[in-house]
């Protein structure tokens, strides 16, 4: 008996997978650069990582998230919605250094400028991605995962910005954020296949059940 056509719409207007598949995407294009798989020397290295951070990491998971909000999928909405946000801004700034290191008359731009700036706004966002984690351990176990990694590389980007040990948190920060995108596909492809199929195909894990809700 085929399923009620407002059930099916309900069932397929779930945008996790695309959110996910849009964080999972950027951060294998990423980590490919810091790892020295692809990419040469100098600030031309993240060239033609500026479109997929623009649209997969950043515009994928803002989409997603204004959908989670209008479903009122509060987790969802402001976790897709935070790391959309914070692509967005990376993109700006790898395009900002660009335009400056490749035009003599936007040089002055590099005048000043200071990489613990951004080490400064990557401890922000571990700070908040923390919250983030504690709320994901009662989502199910590959967010969390996913959580706990994007904290290990916030804290890895950061050290490497004050130029902390850079020896040891540069190549964490890159197999952490390879880590979170091969988590991410496993993710966003059991979320597309689950609630296609309208049952557990692949699973994600049960929540942690550390801090229950309405406790």
């Amino acid at each position: 008996m085929s399923q009620p056509v407002s059930e099916t719409k309900i069932s397929m207007s779930d945008p996790t997978a695309l959110g996910v598949f849009g964080l999972a995407l950027v951060c294998l294009v990423a980590s490919s650069q810091k790892l020295g798989w692809t990419g040469g020397e100098g600030p031309g290295t993240v060239t033609f990582l500026l479109p997929w951070t623009i649209f997969l990491g950043s515009l994928a998971q803002i989409w997603a998230s204004t959908i989670d909000f209008k479903k009122g999928n509060y987790f969802g909405a402001v976790a897709l919605g935070t790391y959309g946000l914070f692509w967005m801004a990376m993109a700006f700034h790898w395009g900002l250094n660009l335009l400056a290191s490749s035009l003599t008359w936007l040089e002055p731009l590099k005048i000043g400028a200071d990489t613990k700036q951004v080490g400064v706004a990557f401890i922000g966002y571990l700070i908040f991605s923390i919250f983030i984690m504690i709320a994901a351990a009662e989502a199910n176990k590959c967010f969390f995962a996913i959580l706990a990694l994007i904290n290990v590389l916030f804290f890895s980007l950061a050290m490497a910005s004050f130029k902390v040990v850079p020896a040891v948190f540069s190549p964490l920060a890159a197999w952490s954020e390879l880590a979170i995108s091969l988590i991410g596909f496993y993710t966003c492809g059991a979320n597309f296949l689950n609630n296609f199929f309208g049952r557990t195909v692949l699973s994600v894990g049960k929540p942690m059940g550390w801090i229950r809700k309405g406790a």
